[in-house]
């Protein structure tokens, strides 16, 4: 297009760009024929690979590259690190190279949140909400907490809604979980009644 509204001739177009003629007119033969002028190469190793690498990664979502192919070597498939790599890099299936510097990036920004950093269990906790899309085109709201420090998850709460009722069912789920985890509650009502025995003297 750039040639052609310049008017510029086949052969010096090339020389401009510093490109055999014949690579030229090879690119646009086959352009002509809707074939892209390089591509996609065979890929034998990978294809080969493919199922058991994306088994083991499916069955172990958490495992790297190098434990994968230790195992696809395992159940006797001889294949490299490097093409297990790219096999799933071109699936999807591993994070990338930067993923703990940004969980680093995260886990600091959120320190800086406290003015005094959390130092056992159960001193703070989360609470997040969630979206999943059904196939029929519904939504469900997920509510949890988790602990911040020991990043244990209590069972969450399902809902199409994410109000304030559906926040304090999933506070009261984590609540009942403790006391099964631990055997008494998280805080001791006769001390929450104190508290607000004070506050009413306080107020009156």
């Amino acid at each position: 297009m750039i040639r052609t509204e310049a008017g510029m001739s086949t052969a010096r177009f090339c020389q401009l760009i510093d490109m055999p003629e014949r690579t030229w007119r090879r690119w646009q033969a086959k352009a002509k024929t809707d074939r892209p002028p390089k591509g996609p190469w065979p890929q034998p190793a990978r294809d080969a690979a493919r199922p058991l690498v994306v088994a083991h990664a499916l069955k172990k979502p958490e495992w790297g590259h190098r434990k994968i192919w230790a195992m696809t070597r395992h159940d006797g498939h001889k294949v490299s690190q490097a093409t297990v790599l790219r096999l799933l890099r071109d699936d999807g299936l591993i994070l990338p190279s930067e993923y703990q510097k940004q969980r680093r990036e995260l886990a600091k920004n959120r320190k800086a949140a406290f003015a005094r950093n959390p130092t056992g269990p159960n001193q703070v906790w989360q609470l997040d909400f969630s979206e999943f899309e059904t196939t029929q085109g519904g939504i469900w709201r997920i509510a949890g907490c988790r602990d911040w420090y020991s990043k244990l998850e209590h069972p969450f709460h399902t809902s199409p809604t994410a109000n304030q009722h559906d926040a304090i069912a999933a506070i009261e789920l984590a609540l009942v979980d403790y006391v099964t985890l631990f055997g008494h509650p998280l805080v001791d009502q006769c001390q929450v009644d104190d508290d607000v025995a004070r506050q009413n003297v306080w107020q009156g």
